[in-house]
């Protein structure tokens, strides 16, 4: 693939060539036109893998979008511009673990190995560990309906990466539903197996705390609604995060860098 590092800026085609931007990348690129036609990717025997794999891929994507759109306000705040991307990638990696169903056709599920999703920073320039090294504990509810986030006293200046001109913080305590997901050969998309439960939610917030005072202790309890009866077939998202926030005039304003957010328990 060529790049184009001249000064003309332009996307489209010109001629056989076609130009374009890459989301995340800086620059614009250049690659020949061409290739087959819809027509011949959705029946044309030739492509029978290629049809196999897109329909993985949007089985994955599906999966990936379950996660994020019970949080999507979290991940707003805290999380970078391919979290998307990268969680899609993550729910392919779980889609090829699937042994029972055929190519094209198997399942995504997260309930099997959530190892992959376990410890995933939603800001992959920002760690939570590299902001908050506090010792806390997270301890899920016998019938995984409520997350219990428990953080000793500490002093925000040893123990916070503090952004220049935060004066306040807050904790989260995130806990969501993602059901693991399948394909309907009906419907011929990729669906929840427990779609009953998939996305419920409850966000947990400290109270805001002064970064340069010694904080007390902080109890968080996120308890999903209507005391449901969560089946095999989901996973219990746990997240702990941390905002920074400046205070002025009695109002707390939310910083745009510097928070950071990671799935921390899955149960």
């Amino acid at each position: 693939m060529a790049r184009q590092k001249g000064p003309l800026k332009y996307v489209g085609t010109l001629g056989d060539v076609r130009h374009f931007k890459i989301k995340g990348n800086e620059g614009f690129f250049a690659g020949m036109i061409g290739g087959p036609t819809a027509e011949q990717i959705a029946s044309d025997p030739a492509f029978k893998r290629t049809r196999e794999n897109m329909n993985e891929f949007g089985g994955s994507a599906t999966a990936g979008k379950a996660l994020r759109t019970p949080i999507m306000g979290l991940i707003r705040n805290n999380g970078d511009s391919q979290v998307t991307g990268r969680l899609t990638a993550i729910m392919k990696k779980i889609n090829l673990e699937d042994g029972s169903e055929a190519r094209g056709r198997r399942a995504v599920l997260i309930s099997a190995a959530p190892q992959y999703l376990l410890g995933f920073e939603f800001n992959k320039n920002t760690s939570l560990g590299g902001v908050f090294n506090a010792g806390y504990t997270i301890t899920p509810s016998a019938t995984r309906d409520s997350s219990t986030l428990d953080v000793p006293a500490f002093n925000p200046l040893d123990r916070l990466f503090i952004p220049s001109g935060a004066t306040h913080f807050r904790l989260i305590n995130s806990i969501s539903v993602l059901s693991d997901y399948e394909y309907n050969e009906t419907t011929k998309v990729y669906e929840a197996k427990d779609a009953a439960n998939d996305g419920l939610k409850d966000v947990q917030y400290s109270a805001y705390m002064p970064v340069n005072a010694m904080t007390s202790a902080v109890s968080l309890v996120s308890t999903l609604p209507n005391t449901p009866t969560l089946t095999a077939d989901v996973s219990v998202i746990n997240i702990l995060g941390v905002e920074f926030y400046q205070e002025v005039n009695g109002t707390q304003y939310l910083f745009a860098q510097g928070n950071a957010m990671k799935i921390d328990t899955i149960f």
